[in-house]
């Protein structure tokens, strides 16, 4: 099993749940949590959400990958209150997140992980 999960933050539950149905493809033994959307079923993040997910994540170590913005926002103030290690992810967000389930389900340790990640990076 892998010694790190990952967490997912979107907009959309759909977004959400359909990359956590590809990645699970890959990655049978990788924890993986996600939130997406708002309490009600619209579209939109809380920082409750997103550190529930993070939470619910039983794993110390997390890769994080969001679609925008406020999910971006919420992941880092999530990751400034919690005592797990969060690595937050500017790539996109399915491909970063399959590549790290893939690596992760393979037994690639973190720093391995982080430097394919870094090669996807979106630089704004």
């Amino acid at each position: 099993m892998a010694d790190a999960g990952i967490v997912i933050a979107s907009h959309s539950k759909n977004i959400a749940q359909g990359v956590v149905d590809l990645i699970s493809e890959v990655a049978q033994d990788v924890e993986i949590t996600y939130v997406g959307g708002t309490e009600d079923g619209g579209i939109g993040t809380s920082f409750e959400r997103v550190q529930q997910a993070v939470e619910d994540n039983s794993k110390e170590e997390i890769f994080a990958f969001f679609d925008l913005g406020s999910a971006k926002m919420n992941l880092e103030m999530v990751a400034d209150f919690s005592d797990k290690q969060i690595h937050i992810n500017y790539v996109p967000v399915v491909e970063g997140a399959y590549t790290a389930a893939a690596l992760l389900q393979a037994g690639a340790d973190s720093e391995s992980i982080l430097e394919q990640l870094k090669e996807m990076q979106i630089e704004k």
